[in-house]
């Protein structure tokens, strides 16, 4: 059976140039300003930006990455992807009836999702009812009625599943969930499973708590040494390039562990200076080291080993054995393992030297304090856990946390990612967390665990799923194995989708539908007359308020919070008091304050300027919330994919065009493409090795359990990434990622590592 992507994706690349060596700078501005200026107007777009990531305004809908302190704040306290991000969101675009009488599904599912997108903001709820070939107007009760109606149809509330996109408050959270429970089920998925689960999952079992334990400050004003491994700042976090401009200026070094030499890697141009503007710009990395895919955690065992190697022809100079003695655990098996693995086995998967591994723990063992960043190029692998627990390792070894400038920094991508998993979006919520539930709202939860994002999918593949519901996203394009995924959606008997702009979930629908249109994290909310804030958790645990300023792209939007709170009306009356919710989101976090620990005092808390930070054991105290207290350093063997030969090691990423599955642009200039997606970026060794030319148009294909998955028509890209590997963008390439291709422990698809081939297309 083969299954391909030939009518869903951009077309190959009009021009190809040489990659950027640095990032940002004046090309930085004027994207950013031309983006916004066609989309939301010039003056609409200045009035709005200078409102973004203020105390008194919105917080970017765009990535996670922490704000600095109020009164360190710039007046354009924003990235060239954040300000895409608004700009897409208050597009003065609008999709309308009209629209969707004039389009028919099939007319939709032959578009691109970039092209379903730029039509512009869904205004009012459409409904496409069973057999129909166009979505029609339905009114917000009827709507809620007839979802109210299947929801209680359901032989079993384990027949629905209730998935949430990281842009979610934690107010439209906490209800999202609380609704999902109320109705009997955990089925609660999210964009977690497949980004951050293998981080949570190797923390919470080393450290006590699933995220990370650095702030803002520790990066830019204490760490003597910043590993980012896996992570590609400059397109990903644009933000976080001033906070490395900062650590470098008082002497910090950085290490980029990466298979592709990215442009945020090189000279920061930062674009709220005049020198960063004007002159040279600020080189970020020290030492680049181009690890093999998959390569992580053989080169941190070989790390780790190398330190041990040291301490022990020096006892006492390089272990913290002081911190491993009163806090820690497992430090003797680790030793052993370090001891018998062998540099061979170390270099051939890691595709680095030892050398080059030695020259790591130099700067280690001459540096006080050490972060360790990471984002999907870790967390989306086989042993993506066991990577983890080996980096956990790495920075007990020398005390690294608990301290100022150090400990490990899971780098999240939505805004609020993190704080939907602190309300209580996991499929697997402990019973602490479900105790407080019914304390507080005086029904019983149920205790059986749920489906995540990959067991979901194969419950409706399976014909277990009768309702689909989510709030945000863009579930088909988000996920892997998409003709597997699409067929999934199709099985259910109604999907539902709460959004702002039509996306490729919309058109891959089940035998009834409905497009549910909300407000963005730009507008004003305003319930019962009165107007509301929300509140989001970055990255490093700040909990803050944020406040829409634009007025609504049309009157029949309604709040995430609003369409939640309105169904669960629908289904259960005012048992729970879902009215109040969703006029007064301080009742929602008064019972926030009650059920989830940190949140005391949390209406008072949050409308202090910047917020409060949320407790962190191992940053605060040095404590371990672990089976026996301590922190566990643990054995995991270097693993790595085989490849056969004529084969190749397929990495999914961003262009610099894009924030996760939402496509800005057919460019990303910092890699030289341009007018197009549909490329595989290639050493041009292996090229040669493969008898292929760069240029030439190939079909990429993945072999796995008797499938073969095809993504058509790419073109091939001489780039200086690592041997043996390559790299395409997501979502044209996530038909490649096989469904049962998963991290062990977390179930989180390995879509950074898919062995693939190439033929000549036809």
């Amino acid at each position: 059976m083969t299954v391909d992507n030939r009518t869903t994706h951009e077309s190959e690349p009009t021009e190809v140039g040489p990659p950027k060596t640095g990032s940002v700078g004046l090309p930085g501005i004027a994207e950013s300003m031309r983006y916004a200026a066609r989309e939301m107007g010039a003056s609409r777009s200045l009035a709005t930006l200078l409102k973004m990531n203020h105390v008194d305004g919105f917080d970017c809908p765009s990535c996670a990455w922490p704000d600095p302190e109020p009164g360190e704040r710039k007046a354009a306290e924003f990235c060239e992807n954040g300000a895409k991000a608004v700009a897409w969101e208050a597009t003065r675009k609008r999709v309308t009836p009209a629209f969707f009488a004039e389009h028919s599904i099939d007319d939709l599912r032959g578009l691109t999702d970039h092209e379903l997108e730029r039509f512009g903001r869904l205004t009012e709820p459409m409904y496409l009812p069973p057999g129909a070939t166009h979505y029609q107007p339905i009114g917000w009760d009827a709507a809620f009625t007839l979802v109210a109606d299947r929801l209680k149809a359901l032989d079993d509330p384990n027949r629905a599943v209730f998935y949430t996109s990281g842009r979610a408050s934690n107010e439209a959270a906490f209800v999202y969930q609380l609704l999902a429970r109320r109705l009997g089920t955990n089925n609660l998925p999210d964009c977690s499973n497949m980004c951050h689960e293998s981080s949570g999952a190797a923390l919470s079992e080393t450290i006590g708590i699933g995220k990370g334990v650095v702030s803002r400050a520790d990066i830019a004003e204490h760490a003597e040494l910043i590993i980012i491994a896996g992570q590609n700042p400059g397109t990903n976090h644009p933000r976080m390039l001033t906070a490395l401009e900062e650590a470098k200026k008082r002497g910090a070094r950085i290490i980029a562990i990466n298979p592709l030499p990215e442009a945020g890697f090189g000279r920061f141009h930062n674009p709220q200076t005049p020198k960063g503007l004007a002159g040279r710009g600020t080189q970020l990395a020290d030492r680049l080291v181009p690890v093999r895919v998959n390569g992580d955690l053989a080169l941190f065992n070989g790390l780790n080993k190398a330190l041990a190697e040291r301490e022990e022809r020096s006892p006492g100079t390089v272990f913290d054995h002081d911190f491993l003695q009163r806090s820690c655990d497992g430090l003797e098996p680790a030793l052993e393992a370090w001891r018998a693995l062998d540099w061979s086995v170390v270099e051939e998967q890691s595709g680095l030297s030892r050398s080059e591994i030695e020259a790591i723990a130099d700067d280690v063992v001459h540096a006080g304090s050490i972060i360790v960043c990471w984002a999907m190029g870790l967390t989306q692998h086989k042993n993506a856990v066991a990577t983890i627990r080996e980096i956990t390792n790495f920075l007990l070894l020398r005390g690294n946390v608990g301290r100022p400038g150090a400990g490990p920094s899971p780098i999240r991508g939505h805004s609020n990612v993190q704080g939907d998993r602190t309300m209580g979006i996991w499929e697997k919520m402990p019973d602490s967390f479900l105790d407080k539930l019914s304390e507080e709202f005086g029904f019983e939860p149920s205790r059986a665990h749920g489906w995540d994002t990959v067991d979901s999918i194969r419950a409706m593949r399976d014909g277990k799923v009768d309702v689909f519901f989510a709030l945000g996203g863009n579930f088909a394009s988000a996920t892997p194995d998409t003709a597997v995924t699409e067929a999934a959606l199709a099985n259910c008997a109604l999907t539902v989708h709460v959004a702002t702009k039509l996306n490729r979930s919309h058109v891959c629908h089940g035998t009834e539908a409905l497009l549910l249109p909300c407000l963005g994290r730009t507008e004003k909310d305003v319930q019962a007359g009165r107007e509301q804030f929300v509140t989001v958790e970055d990255s490093m645990a700040m909990v803050h308020a944020s406040y829409g300023r634009l007025l609504p792209g049309s009157p029949e939007l309604r709040s995430e919070v609003a369409i939640v709170s309105g169904l669960g009306h629908a289904l259960f009356g005012e048992d729970l008091g879902w009215k109040q919710m969703g006029e007064d989101y301080a009742v929602i976090r008064k019972h926030i304050e009650h059920v989830v620990p940190g949140f005391q005092a949390f209406e008072d808390r949050v409308r202090a300027p910047g917020g409060f930070t949320l407790p962190r054991p191992p940053h605060d105290s040095r404590t371990f919330d672990t089976d026996n207290g301590r922190a566990h350093l643990t054995v995991n063997p270097p693993t790595t994919v085989e490849v056969p030969a004529g084969h190749l090691l397929l990495q999914t990423v961003r262009s610099h065009d894009q924030f996760n599955t939402t496509v800005y642009g057919l460019n990303d200039r910092y890699r030289g493409i341009k007018g197009g997606r549909k490329v595989v970026f290639i050493n041009p060794a292996d090229l040669a090795e493969l008898g292929y030319a760069d240029g030439d148009v190939v079909d990429v294909v993945s072999d796995l359990d008797g499938r073969e998955r095809r993504a058509r028509s790419f073109r091939l890209v001489g780039y200086p990434t690592t041997r043996g590997c390559v790299a395409a963008y997501f979502p044209e390439a996530n038909v490649l990622v096989p469904l049962d291709s998963v991290a062990e422990v977390s179930n989180t698809p390995a879509s950074k590592s898919v062995v693939v081939r190439f033929e000549r297309a036809r």
